[in-house]
């Protein structure tokens, strides 16, 4: 019997090969270079030994606007932290981002970039050269403000068009760009904003969510209270117009925008200029304040939208996503490739369960981003998208968040669309783009990950430091790559950025994943390293628990997590069950031999107990560390950066028994 996890689901065409872009750039990479790299594998392979020339040739066909060329690719790529790319460049952000909107010879400009659909049905359009005039007018009132470059400009804003705007006009003025979305409780946007101290907060009065209007005033007022630093709030009137007057120095944003507005002329800056800062989830302490270049981001982004992802002009792109979750920063990085971007705020299940199927359907969409946790939430909830919408436009789903299951895998290709690419993705805010992820020229195999990306030098690290194949390992980085954080904020000494990935293997990227790579290029990953469970001494990644578990009828989520007794980690699985389920003990007995005959005996828990709710972060990602620090007695730190904070409570006092 073949091995199931190498079972090609989808394999693309001769012609589609031929007519990608990855194809393309492979053969201008062979005629500059005077090579004969036959595919993808031989690519990959002369991207993570020639890395200089590699990114040379990315700048090039992903032709990056600058003022001023660079005069070095790199000056050392083993030296991590600390490697400095493009020496001698000068460019702007914004300003590739709006190419399409400045181009007065050709047609791109009138072509749409944003298109907004709100819960509450609202619909909105830009086209580039709409897009480009609001951001000039705004970046001109930012300069008029007193926003220098390097100043720090926020947004407390769901994901409007005004979020788009207001990221673009700091941008191309040379601010640094930072976000929070509004769903986030008070404290947890202070333990952002507080580290960073913005010059200017950009807010929204309010969003919808789940069919209701949620008021975000309130926090707004109590945010600025502790944030004196903040000189000009920037309030849009999303939910209605409400009066400003208790909002010391709040204008509304048609007010603070000029009439007119001179001529933009963009901030040109050094490759490594600040563009964004970025926040790990903050659920075990302070979040981590990620400082990202805007060189390295342009040039990353454009790679794996443009040869990864196939990204074209006549695309339409959609990922749910809030501001806050770096696949924000990522969906829009699509404008530089002159693509139209969708916008949603609200429910991605209101106000039905196959709500962003019928907007894909009525947008036309061809590029759909989601998280694995919705596949999965859509399969249980019965959805046919293949039948119930139109979808001949659909050509690729990309998915992450969490590892994607076997399963989801097979509901995409008989219940969504048989002839597209599935691309799971896996990457994370610390690097604000993908260590392994899509491949227009390689089959889909089920349950892994198509490939590495190109010019990054991926590997599992087993115990002793060595790269394994077809084994499970440390997720590891072993050459520096242009989206490596600048620094983290507030780290003068660069102490607390090497602690967080090089402290482990000294000079090396740890990410604190667990992949799998194997003979054909492909990777599986088995969840985070660092919330690792090792009963009897055998690592364990969640996500094999958790697909296995998830699975079963009766079981709505699940989540499990390490707790020491008498000296040793036992295994304690906790599961939210559906509907009128029951935790039998026939159920018990059915999720120890699924996981016993699935997965090994390692993986069977000590303890089986069943909670309300799962916790979740506000990006959609469990909360394991959270929960064991509560079992052990300890308390969560930044609730205000969980979806459902008040899921923690029922693990606090909770009797752990002995089975």
């Amino acid at each position: 019997m073949p091995d199931t996890l190498s079972v090609a689901l989808y394999t693309p065409t001769p012609e589609q090969i031929a007519g990608s872009q990855m194809t393309a750039f492979r053969e201008q990479v062979n005629a500059r270079y005077g090579l004969a790299l036959a595919d993808y594998h031989a690519l990959y392979q002369w991207s993570i030994e020639c890395i200089p020339d590699f990114w040379a040739a990315v700048w090039d066909f992903a032709e990056i606007v600058h003022s001023r060329s660079y005069t070095q690719v790199v000056d050392d790529v083993t030296r991590m932290p600390g490697a400095r790319w493009f020496k001698g460049a000068r460019l702007n952000f914004a300003e590739n981002l709006l190419r399409h909107g400045l181009d007065r010879t050709g047609d791109g400009g009138g072509r749409v970039a944003l298109r907004f659909r709100g819960e509450d049905q609202a619909q909105r359009s830009l086209t580039y050269v709409e897009l480009t005039a609001e951001v000039r007018r705004l970046a001109y009132a930012l300069r008029a403000a007193g926003v220098q470059p390097g100043d720090r400009v926020a947004g407390f804003m769901p994901n409007l068009p005004e979020t788009v705007v207001a990221m673009l006009a700091a941008a191309a003025i040379g601010a640094v760009w930072s976000s929070s979305s509004p769903d986030f409780g008070i404290q947890g946007v202070l333990d952002r904003f507080g580290q960073i101290e913005p010059k200017v907060l950009f807010a929204a009065d309010g969003y919808f969510y789940n069919g209701k209007r949620h008021d975000s005033l309130g926090k707004l007022r109590g945010i600025l209270s502790q944030l004196p630093a903040i000189e000009h709030v920037v309030v849009v009137s999303y939910t209605g117009r409400p009066e400003l007057t208790d909002i010391p120095g709040a204008v509304h944003w048609d007010e603070f925008l000029p009439a007119e507005a001179p001529e933009l002329a963009f901030e040109q800056l050094p490759f490594d200029h600040p563009l964004y800062i970025m926040y790990t989830s903050g659920t075990t302490g302070l979040p981590k304040s990620i400082v990202h270049s805007a060189g390295g981001t342009l040039i990353q982004h454009l790679k794996e939208l443009r040869l990864h992802c196939d990204l074209r002009p006549d695309d339409t792109i959609f990922y749910f996503t809030t501001c806050g979750w770096m696949m924000w920063n990522w969906l829009v990085s699509s404008l530089a490739v002159g693509a139209t971007v969708v916008l949603y705020d609200g429910s991605p299940v209101y106000p039905d369960t196959d709500a962003l199927w019928r907007m894909a359907d009525e947008l036309g969409i061809s590029v759909f981003g989601t998280s694995a946790r919705y596949i999965s939430a859509q399969e249980a909830a019965g959805e046919r998208p293949a039948v119930a919408h139109d979808l001949s436009r659909l050509r690729a789903i990309l998915s992450t968040g969490s590892p994607l299951s076997e399963e989801s895998f097979d509901y995409v290709y008989s219940e969504v669309k048989p002839d597209l690419l599935l691309g799971s993705i896996s990457g994370g805010t610390d690097i604000l783009s993908c260590f392994a992820l899509a491949n227009p020229t390689l089959p889909v195999v089920r349950g892994r990950l198509q490939c590495r990306g190109l010019g990054m030098k991926v590997e599992a690290y087993d115990d002793s430091g060595s790269a394994v194949v077809g084994q499970k390992g440390e997720l590891v980085c072993t050459r520096a790559f242009p989206s490596m954080p600048v620094k983290f904020w507030n780290d003068p000494d660069g102490s607390k950025y090497r602690q967080a990935y090089f402290a482990h293997y000294p000079g090396v990227w740890r990410h604190g994943d667990y992949i799998s790579v194997y003979s054909d290029g492909s990777v599986k990953i088995f969840g985070r390293s660092d919330a690792t469970l090792n009963p009897g001494g055998v690592r364990i990644g969640t996500a094999e628990i958790y697909r296995v578990v998830e699975s079963l009828p009766g079981v709505a989520d699940a989540l499990a997590v390490g707790h020491m007794l008498n000296g040793e980690e036992q295994l304690l699985l906790f599961v939210k069950l559906a509907g009128d389920t029951v935790l039998s003990v026939e159920l018990k007995q059915t999720i120890r031999d699924e996981l016993r005959s699935r997965c090994s005996p390692r993986h069977v828990p000590a303890s089986i107990l069943a909670v309300p709710d799962i916790p979740y972060t506000i990006n959609g990602k469990k909360v394991e560390l959270a929960v064991k620090q509560i079992l052990a007695g300890g308390e969560a730190l930044n609730r205000d950066a969980l979806g459902n904070p008040e899921a923690l409570d029922h693990f606090r006092g909770l009797e752990l028994p002995s089975e």
